[in-house]
């Protein structure tokens, strides 16, 4: 076994090492906290001075575009009951069209066959006579 005296600057030496280590990680963590609190209010900053208005107009434009949209789906709904509506009175008037046609079409061709009916009488009877 040696000295002990020998061995006495290797220790302050590793103690003075370990000391300096311990210092600079404690610098290194608190150098990396005000890193991140700066970082911290940047972000914070640069959203209040800028999303923050991009975002209340976009809110504001997505409002305008809803309402828009709601109003456009009502009239197109409108739009759509007057289609119907029409569709309707015209298939009515098809139908009232066709059944006045008819009946009148009908009486016509009665009245043609007795004109007819009348006229062929009167050839016959001429012809007997």
């Amino acid at each position: 076994m040696g000295d002990l005296s020998s061995l006495s600057v290797p220790l302050w030496i590793l103690a003075v090492v370990a000391t300096v280590d311990t210092l600079a990680m404690i610098a290194i963590a608190i150098g990396g906290y005000v890193f991140y609190f700066r970082v911290t209010r940047l972000v914070r900053d640069l959203e209040a001075q800028q999303i923050a208005p991009i975002r209340l107009k976009v809110d504001a434009i997505l409002a305008d575009v809803k309402g828009i949209t709601g109003r456009a789906s009502h009239r197109a709904e409108r739009v759509d009951d007057a289609i119907a509506g029409t569709m309707e009175r015209v298939d009515e008037t098809a139908t009232r069209v066709r059944a006045g046609v008819h009946v009148k079409v009908s009486q016509a061709a009665g009245v043609v066959r007795g004109v007819r009916a009348a006229i062929v009488s009167m050839l016959q009877s001429e012809s007997h006579a």
